[in-house]
C-alpha cells in the first residue's frame, strides 16, 4: 500500500508524529488502514502538499526539500492499493480557514485589531473560480494516470476531505467566522468535492466520499471529527484538521470500501 496526499492524509497534529517536518502521524488513516488489512505501507504524505508537489514539483519545508511524492514509485512497482487525498491546498481551502480565523481572533483584541482586520481582508473567504476547480481536478487525474503507469493492477482510492463547516455550523469560538464567511467556506468545500467527482469520472480510480459521511460531524456538532479553532493550545498544529476520531472514521470508510469488492 502507498499513501499520497496532504495534511488530511498525513494526520497533522495527531500524536505520535513520526516526521515533524512533514507533520505526518502514525495515527493517520493510511497507517490505520494498513494495520486493518495487513498491508505493508509506504506513507509519503506531507502536510501542505499540492497536486503539483505530489506529481512533479519538490516541496520545500523550511531548509528541507522533499522530492515529489510520486518518486516513491518505481516502474512496475509491486503495489496493490494506493490512497490519494489532495487538492485542498490547490484551492487554498485550509490556509484560508486558518488565516481568516486568526484574523478574527486578532480583530477581537484592541491591541491587535488593525492587524486582524488586515489579515482577514487579505485572506478573503471567497470561492475558487471554475478554472481553479478544473485545474485541481486535472491535477488529481494526472496523479492517477502516473500511478497507473507505475502500478498497473493497483486499486486507486480517491479519499476526499472530511467536512469542516457542516450544514449546521454557526459562528462560535471553534468557528470564529461570520455567517457569510461560513457560507463561502461551504462553497469552497463543495468545489473541492466537485474536483474529486470529476477526477473519478475521468479515471478508473474509486471515490471514498468521506465528505458525505461526515456532514453531521463538522465544527459545532455534538461529535466533531475536525479540530476547532484553539490558538495557543496543544492542538494548534491541527486547526481545522481531522481529530483522532475523525481519522478513525476515515480509515473505517476506506477499509469498508476496500472490502466492498475483491
Amino acid at each position: 500500500m502507498v499513501a499520497l496526499g496532504s495534511s488530511f492524509a498525513a494526520g497533522a497534529g495527531i500524536t505520535p508524529i513520526i516526521d515533524r517536518k512533514a507533520n505526518r502521524s502514525a495515527g493517520n488513516y493510511p497507517y490505520l488502514v494498513a494495520a486493518s488489512i495487513g498491508a505493508k505501507l509506504t506513507d509519503v504524505t506531507v502536510s501542505g502538499a499540492t497536486t503539483e508537489t505530489i506529481l512533479r514539483e519538490p516541496q520545500r519545508l523550511g531548509s528541507r526539500r522533499l522530492p515529489p511524492q510520486m518518486q516513491s514509485f518505481a516502474p512496475d512497482a509491486d503495489v496493490d492499493l494506493v490512497t490519494l487525498t489532495a487538492g485542498g491546498n490547490d484551492l487554498r481551502y485550509l490556509g484560508t480557514l486558518i488565516s481568516v480565523a486568526y484574523g478574527s481572533w486578532l480583530e477581537a483584541r484592541p491591541a491587535t485589531r488593525v492587524l486582524g482586520r488586515r489579515l482577514r481582508a487579505a485572506a478573503v473567504a471567497s470561492p475558487s473560480t471554475q478554472r481553479e476547480v478544473d485545474a485541481a481536478a486535472a491535477g488529481l487525474v494526472s496523479i492517477v494516470e502516473a500511478i497507473r503507469e507505475r502500478a498497473r493492477s493497483a486499486r486507486i482510492l480517491l479519499v476526499n476531505y472530511l467536512t469542516v463547516v457542516g450544514p449546521a455550523t454557526a459562528p462560535s469560538r471553534a468557528a470564529p467566522f461570520t455567517a457569510d464567511e461560513l457560507a463561502s467556506f461551504r462553497r469552497i468545500a463543495d468545489q473541492l468535492k466537485q474536483a474529486f467527482v470529476i477526477a473519478e469520472s475521468a479515471t478508473d480510480a474509486e471515490l471514498v466520499d468521506v465528505a458525505a459521511i461526515s456532514e453531521t460531524h463538522g465544527l459545532g456538532s455534538q461529535d466533531p471529527w475536525v479540530q476547532g479553532f484553539a490558538p495557543r493550545s496543544a492542538r494548534e498544529a491541527a486547526l481545522f484538521h481531522p481529530t483522532p476520531a475523525g481519522m478513525r472514521a476515515v480509515a473505517s470508510a476506506v477499509v469498508d470500501h476496500f472490502h466492498s469488492r475483491p
